[in-house]
Protein backbone atom coordinates (compact mmCIF):
# COMPACT_ATOMS: atom_id res chain seq x y z
CA UNK A 1 0.00 0.00 0.00
CA UNK A 2 1.54 3.11 -0.78
CA UNK A 3 2.45 5.83 1.56
CA UNK A 4 -0.53 8.70 1.93
CA UNK A 5 0.32 11.99 0.73
CA UNK A 6 0.31 15.48 3.23
CA UNK A 7 -3.22 16.11 1.86
CA UNK A 8 -4.63 12.58 2.31
CA UNK A 9 -3.32 13.04 5.55
CA UNK A 10 -4.57 16.16 6.96
CA UNK A 11 -8.43 15.61 5.25
CA UNK A 12 -8.28 11.93 7.25
CA UNK A 13 -7.22 13.95 9.84
CA UNK A 14 -9.70 16.51 10.54
CA UNK A 15 -11.96 13.73 9.91
CA UNK A 16 -13.63 15.25 6.52
CA UNK A 17 -16.25 12.91 6.45
CA UNK A 18 -17.77 14.51 9.27
CA UNK A 19 -18.03 17.80 8.72
CA UNK A 20 -20.81 17.61 6.25
CA UNK A 21 -22.71 17.38 9.46
CA UNK A 22 -21.42 20.99 10.57
CA UNK A 23 -23.13 22.22 6.53
CA UNK A 24 -26.27 20.74 7.20
CA UNK A 25 -26.76 22.43 10.50
CA UNK A 26 -26.10 25.80 9.32
CA UNK A 27 -28.33 24.93 5.84
CA UNK A 28 -31.18 24.30 8.67
CA UNK A 29 -30.56 27.84 10.09
CA UNK A 30 -30.39 29.44 7.01
CA UNK A 31 -33.09 27.38 5.40
CA UNK A 32 -35.28 29.18 7.91
CA UNK A 33 -33.71 33.14 7.71
CA UNK A 34 -34.31 32.53 3.82
CA UNK A 35 -38.57 32.21 4.58
CA UNK A 36 -38.95 35.17 6.53
CA UNK A 37 -41.03 37.59 4.48
CA UNK A 38 -38.46 39.56 1.95
CA UNK A 39 -35.23 38.19 3.19
CA UNK A 40 -34.30 36.97 -0.30
CA UNK A 41 -34.42 40.51 -1.20
CA UNK A 42 -31.31 41.49 0.94
CA UNK A 43 -29.55 37.68 1.46
CA UNK A 44 -26.10 37.89 1.80
CA UNK A 45 -24.29 35.06 0.29
CA UNK A 46 -20.88 36.04 1.74
CA UNK A 47 -22.41 35.99 4.91
CA UNK A 48 -23.78 32.00 4.30
CA UNK A 49 -20.35 31.26 3.11
CA UNK A 50 -18.68 32.85 6.39
CA UNK A 51 -21.18 31.18 8.24
CA UNK A 52 -20.45 27.94 6.70
CA UNK A 53 -16.42 28.25 6.99
CA UNK A 54 -16.87 29.71 10.86
CA UNK A 55 -18.82 26.16 11.95
CA UNK A 56 -16.38 23.85 9.67
CA UNK A 57 -13.75 25.17 11.15
CA UNK A 58 -15.03 24.70 15.22
CA UNK A 59 -16.55 20.97 14.26
CA UNK A 60 -12.29 20.58 12.52
CA UNK A 61 -11.11 21.66 15.92
CA UNK A 62 -12.92 20.01 18.21
CA UNK A 63 -12.00 16.80 15.92
CA UNK A 64 -8.88 18.27 16.38
CA UNK A 65 -8.53 18.89 20.28
CA UNK A 66 -10.04 15.05 20.67
CA UNK A 67 -7.43 13.75 18.82
CA UNK A 68 -5.04 14.97 20.12
CA UNK A 69 -6.06 14.25 24.15
CA UNK A 70 -6.96 10.57 23.18
CA UNK A 71 -3.62 10.70 22.14
CA UNK A 72 -2.16 11.50 24.86
CA UNK A 73 -4.10 9.82 27.23
CA UNK A 74 -3.77 6.77 25.46
CA UNK A 75 -7.08 6.16 23.75
CA UNK A 76 -6.39 5.41 20.62
CA UNK A 77 -3.26 3.15 21.31
CA UNK A 78 -6.35 0.86 22.86
CA UNK A 79 -9.05 0.89 20.73
CA UNK A 80 -10.70 -0.81 18.18
CA UNK A 81 -11.20 1.48 14.81
CA UNK A 82 -14.01 1.75 12.67
CA UNK A 83 -15.02 3.87 9.75
CA UNK A 84 -16.87 5.64 12.49
CA UNK A 85 -14.91 5.29 15.82
CA UNK A 86 -11.68 5.04 17.92
CA UNK A 87 -10.04 7.73 15.86
CA UNK A 88 -8.12 8.71 12.61
CA UNK A 89 -4.88 6.75 13.61
CA UNK A 90 -3.04 9.44 12.22
CA UNK A 91 -0.73 10.17 15.18
CA UNK A 92 -0.42 6.81 16.57
CA UNK A 93 0.62 5.76 12.80
CA UNK A 94 3.16 8.70 12.54
CA UNK A 95 1.91 10.45 9.75
CA UNK A 96 1.19 13.60 12.13
CA UNK A 97 3.00 14.93 15.41
CA UNK A 98 1.33 15.98 18.44
CA UNK A 99 2.37 19.46 18.14
CA UNK A 100 1.07 19.90 14.57
CA UNK A 101 -2.39 18.99 15.43
CA UNK A 102 -2.63 21.30 18.64
CA UNK A 103 -1.60 24.06 16.35
CA UNK A 104 -3.93 23.16 13.67
CA UNK A 105 -6.74 22.77 16.45
CA UNK A 106 -6.31 26.26 17.61
CA UNK A 107 -5.87 28.20 14.11
CA UNK A 108 -9.30 26.48 13.23
CA UNK A 109 -10.80 27.28 16.81
CA UNK A 110 -9.50 31.06 16.43
CA UNK A 111 -11.27 31.16 12.69
CA UNK A 112 -13.90 29.90 14.17
CA UNK A 113 -13.81 32.66 16.70
CA UNK A 114 -12.85 35.55 14.83
CA UNK A 115 -16.09 34.41 12.16
CA UNK A 116 -18.28 34.32 15.15
CA UNK A 117 -16.81 38.09 16.74
CA UNK A 118 -17.88 39.54 12.89
CA UNK A 119 -21.28 38.07 13.46
CA UNK A 120 -21.07 39.72 16.82
CA UNK A 121 -20.75 43.31 15.48
CA UNK A 122 -22.47 42.91 12.76
CA UNK A 123 -25.68 41.17 13.52
CA UNK A 124 -26.88 40.77 17.59
CA UNK A 125 -24.68 40.36 20.53
CA UNK A 126 -26.08 36.89 21.46
CA UNK A 127 -24.06 35.48 19.04
CA UNK A 128 -21.24 36.00 21.29
CA UNK A 129 -23.33 33.67 23.71
CA UNK A 130 -23.39 31.08 21.14
CA UNK A 131 -19.53 31.65 19.81
CA UNK A 132 -18.62 31.28 24.14
CA UNK A 133 -20.96 28.00 24.44
CA UNK A 134 -19.32 26.49 21.73
CA UNK A 135 -15.44 27.89 21.90
CA UNK A 136 -15.79 26.31 26.23
CA UNK A 137 -17.43 22.89 24.82
CA UNK A 138 -14.42 22.42 22.04
CA UNK A 139 -11.70 22.67 24.56
CA UNK A 140 -13.25 21.11 27.41
CA UNK A 141 -15.19 18.56 25.41
CA UNK A 142 -12.26 15.65 26.17
CA UNK A 143 -10.41 16.83 29.55
CA UNK A 144 -13.82 17.86 30.94
CA UNK A 145 -17.35 16.77 29.37
CA UNK A 146 -16.47 13.42 28.64
CA UNK A 147 -14.99 12.64 32.22
CA UNK A 148 -18.20 14.06 33.66
CA UNK A 149 -20.83 12.36 31.83
CA UNK A 150 -22.11 15.44 29.87
CA UNK A 151 -20.40 15.05 26.58
CA UNK A 152 -23.09 13.89 24.54
CA UNK A 153 -25.45 16.70 25.68
CA UNK A 154 -22.99 18.95 25.35
CA UNK A 155 -22.38 17.87 21.60
CA UNK A 156 -26.16 17.59 20.71
CA UNK A 157 -26.51 21.96 21.87
CA UNK A 158 -23.09 23.31 20.74
CA UNK A 159 -22.63 21.60 17.44
CA UNK A 160 -26.17 20.74 16.61
CA UNK A 161 -28.95 23.42 17.99
CA UNK A 162 -27.34 25.97 18.57
CA UNK A 163 -25.48 25.95 15.38
CA UNK A 164 -29.43 26.18 14.11
CA UNK A 165 -30.01 28.60 16.42
CA UNK A 166 -26.67 30.86 15.76
CA UNK A 167 -27.28 30.75 11.77
CA UNK A 168 -30.64 32.43 11.85
CA UNK A 169 -29.47 35.08 13.94
CA UNK A 170 -26.32 35.31 12.25
CA UNK A 171 -28.63 35.88 9.14
CA UNK A 172 -31.97 37.54 9.95
CA UNK A 173 -30.86 39.77 13.28
CA UNK A 174 -29.33 43.63 13.52
CA UNK A 175 -27.30 45.32 16.27
CA UNK A 176 -29.59 46.53 19.06
CA UNK A 177 -32.50 44.34 18.62
CA UNK A 178 -34.19 43.46 21.49
CA UNK A 179 -33.65 39.38 21.85
CA UNK A 180 -37.30 38.54 22.34
CA UNK A 181 -37.68 39.97 18.37
CA UNK A 182 -34.36 37.55 17.37
CA UNK A 183 -35.22 34.20 18.13
CA UNK A 184 -39.04 33.05 17.16
CA UNK A 185 -39.83 29.72 19.15
CA UNK A 186 -40.52 28.01 15.60
CA UNK A 187 -36.38 28.11 15.15
CA UNK A 188 -35.85 26.84 18.40
CA UNK A 189 -38.98 23.84 17.45
CA UNK A 190 -36.45 23.08 14.48
CA UNK A 191 -33.55 23.21 16.77
CA UNK A 192 -34.43 20.29 18.91
CA UNK A 193 -34.21 17.17 15.98
CA UNK A 194 -31.03 18.52 14.80
CA UNK A 195 -29.21 18.23 18.79
CA UNK A 196 -30.34 14.89 19.58
CA UNK A 197 -29.30 13.69 16.15
CA UNK A 198 -25.71 14.97 16.77
CA UNK A 199 -25.89 13.41 20.12
CA UNK A 200 -27.19 9.99 18.93
CA UNK A 201 -24.00 10.43 16.49
CA UNK A 202 -21.63 10.87 19.33
CA UNK A 203 -23.44 8.17 21.51
CA UNK A 204 -23.74 5.35 19.64
CA UNK A 205 -20.26 5.75 18.06
CA UNK A 206 -18.75 5.31 21.60
CA UNK A 207 -20.07 1.41 22.16
CA UNK A 208 -17.23 0.15 20.19
CA UNK A 209 -14.75 2.69 22.30
CA UNK A 210 -16.09 2.22 25.69
CA UNK A 211 -13.50 0.02 27.30
CA UNK A 212 -10.62 2.26 26.16
CA UNK A 213 -12.51 5.25 26.90
CA UNK A 214 -12.42 3.99 30.76
CA UNK A 215 -8.92 3.12 30.58
CA UNK A 216 -8.31 6.51 29.36
CA UNK A 217 -10.45 8.22 32.18
CA UNK A 218 -13.39 9.12 30.01
CA UNK A 219 -16.46 8.93 32.07
CA UNK A 220 -18.93 8.95 29.19
CA UNK A 221 -22.49 7.51 29.04
CA UNK A 222 -22.20 4.59 27.65
CA UNK A 223 -19.65 4.00 30.66
CA UNK A 224 -21.51 4.89 33.25
CA UNK A 225 -24.94 3.30 32.10
CA UNK A 226 -23.66 -0.12 30.28
CA UNK A 227 -23.53 -0.48 26.74
CA UNK A 228 -27.53 -2.69 27.25
CA UNK A 229 -29.14 0.48 28.69
CA UNK A 230 -27.56 3.04 25.89
CA UNK A 231 -28.85 0.76 23.83
CA UNK A 232 -32.26 1.40 24.90
CA UNK A 233 -31.53 5.47 25.31
CA UNK A 234 -30.61 5.73 22.02
CA UNK A 235 -33.82 4.08 20.31
CA UNK A 236 -35.59 6.44 22.88
CA UNK A 237 -33.37 9.34 21.20
CA UNK A 238 -34.73 7.92 17.70
CA UNK A 239 -37.82 8.01 18.55
CA UNK A 240 -38.02 11.66 20.34
CA UNK A 241 -36.14 12.66 17.13
CA UNK A 242 -39.18 11.95 14.76
CA UNK A 243 -41.57 12.66 17.23
CA UNK A 244 -40.49 16.57 17.18
CA UNK A 245 -40.72 16.22 13.55
CA UNK A 246 -44.17 14.95 13.50
CA UNK A 247 -45.26 17.66 16.46
CA UNK A 248 -43.59 20.32 14.68
CA UNK A 249 -45.85 19.29 11.26
CA UNK A 250 -48.94 19.38 13.52
CA UNK A 251 -48.27 22.37 14.84
CA UNK A 252 -47.73 24.20 11.91
CA UNK A 253 -43.60 24.94 12.64
CA UNK A 254 -43.78 22.66 9.25
CA UNK A 255 -46.35 22.08 6.40
CA UNK A 256 -46.72 18.60 5.03
CA UNK A 257 -43.40 18.63 3.43
CA UNK A 258 -41.88 17.98 7.16
CA UNK A 259 -43.17 14.35 6.08
CA UNK A 260 -39.84 14.94 3.50
CA UNK A 261 -38.37 14.71 7.56
CA UNK A 262 -39.19 11.35 8.22
CA UNK A 263 -37.95 9.46 5.31
CA UNK A 264 -34.67 8.39 6.92
CA UNK A 265 -37.31 6.33 9.54
CA UNK A 266 -36.51 2.97 7.73
CA UNK A 267 -32.82 3.92 8.40
CA UNK A 268 -33.24 4.76 11.76
CA UNK A 269 -35.03 1.48 12.55
CA UNK A 270 -32.37 -0.68 10.91
CA UNK A 271 -29.79 1.15 13.27
CA UNK A 272 -31.55 1.30 16.86
CA UNK A 273 -32.41 -2.68 16.39
CA UNK A 274 -28.66 -3.04 15.22
CA UNK A 275 -28.14 -1.21 18.44
CA UNK A 276 -30.07 -3.16 20.69
CA UNK A 277 -29.41 -6.79 19.47
CA UNK A 278 -25.43 -6.12 18.83
CA UNK A 279 -24.48 -3.16 21.78
CA UNK A 280 -21.18 -5.90 22.46
CA UNK A 281 -20.36 -6.65 19.61
CA UNK A 282 -18.27 -3.94 17.86
CA UNK A 283 -17.87 -5.87 14.48
CA UNK A 284 -21.46 -6.47 14.02
CA UNK A 285 -22.21 -2.83 15.24
CA UNK A 286 -21.02 -1.52 12.11
CA UNK A 287 -24.09 -1.47 9.82
CA UNK A 288 -25.90 0.08 12.73
CA UNK A 289 -23.15 2.75 12.53
CA UNK A 290 -23.33 3.39 8.93
CA UNK A 291 -27.02 3.49 9.12
CA UNK A 292 -26.98 6.25 11.82
CA UNK A 293 -24.74 8.28 10.13
CA UNK A 294 -26.69 8.28 7.18
CA UNK A 295 -30.11 8.98 9.40
CA UNK A 296 -28.40 12.39 11.23
CA UNK A 297 -27.15 13.54 7.63
CA UNK A 298 -30.65 12.86 5.56
CA UNK A 299 -32.74 13.76 8.65
CA UNK A 300 -30.96 17.13 8.75
CA UNK A 301 -30.37 17.39 5.05
CA UNK A 302 -34.42 17.09 4.42
CA UNK A 303 -35.57 18.93 7.64
CA UNK A 304 -34.10 21.94 6.09
CA UNK A 305 -35.30 21.15 2.15
CA UNK A 306 -38.82 21.25 4.54
CA UNK A 307 -38.33 24.34 5.56
CA UNK A 308 -37.45 25.83 2.32
CA UNK A 309 -40.98 24.46 0.53
CA UNK A 310 -42.93 25.66 3.30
Amino acid sequence: MSKPNTIQIWLTQIRTNFLALAVLLVFIGVAAAWKIPGAQAGFSWINVLLLMTGIVSAHVSVNLFNEYSDFHTGIDFNVTRTPFSGGTGMLTEGHTRPRQVLLAALFTLLLAAAIGTYFTVTAHSSIAVIMLIGAVSIVLYTPFFARIAMGELISGLSLGSLVVIGSYIAMTAVPGQPFSEVLPVSVIYLSVSPGILTSLLLFINEFPDADADRKGGRRHLVILLGRKASSWIYVAGLVATFTMVIWMIGNNTLNYWGLLALLPLPLAIKAGNTALRFYNNPSALIPGLVANVITVLATDLLLGVAVLLI
